[in-house]
């Protein structure tokens, strides 16, 4: 039986939860996982077209469970779609565990993520969607984080490297 992941990372799009965690398992020799893809592969589809098709409700559903199965049974890294932490029950689920807030401000993310995201949530007037996301959510990044790690301005692989000499 697994003890959980090695690292959950948290934060919002563009702070490189998927990028950084690869290049974090990678490192520490065991599997990444995603929990948005584990939600593309029950519903079996697209995020954004589960967004579209079955509505935000419905989406964070199928990430709460996804999170709450790979808390359970993976012991690798695992990345967390940016809005997960805002479930409670899924806060609570995350107590214990070594969760990595990786921190981006709002220029870097909007870069990373691009105006013409695919992102659901960023569809309309993304800039000021992604600011309003941001702020709305930082404090629970912060609350639930052992570790957090800024990622402006800085590589992957740098970012990955502070991780593990963190965990």
């Amino acid at each position: 039986m697994s003890q959980g992941p090695a690292a959950v990372l948290i934060g919002p799009p563009g702070s490189g939860k998927s990028t950084v965690g690869r290049l974090l398992a990678d490192h520490l020799g065991v599997p990444f996982r995603d929990t948005d893809g584990d939600v593309e592969a029950v519903a079996g589809k697209p995020v954004s077209d589960i967004f579209v098709e079955d509505g935000e409700e419905r989406f964070r559903e199928l990430e709460a469970e996804a999170v709450r199965a790979a808390l359970e049974s993976h012991d690798g890294v695992l990345s967390l779609g940016g809005g997960a932490v805002m479930h409670e029950p899924t806060q609570k689920l995350l107590a214990g565990h070594p969760v990595v807030y990786l921190q981006v401000g709002l220029d870097q993310a909007v870069r990373r993520v691009g105006l013409a995201s695919a992102r659901p949530l960023l569809v309309l007037n993304p800039r000021s969607r992604l600011r309003a996301l941001m702020e709305e959510r930082r404090p629970v990044y912060e609350r639930l984080a052992m570790i957090t790690v800024v990622t402006d301005d800085r590589e992957p692989d740098e970012v990955a490297a502070e991780i593990a000499a963190a965990l």
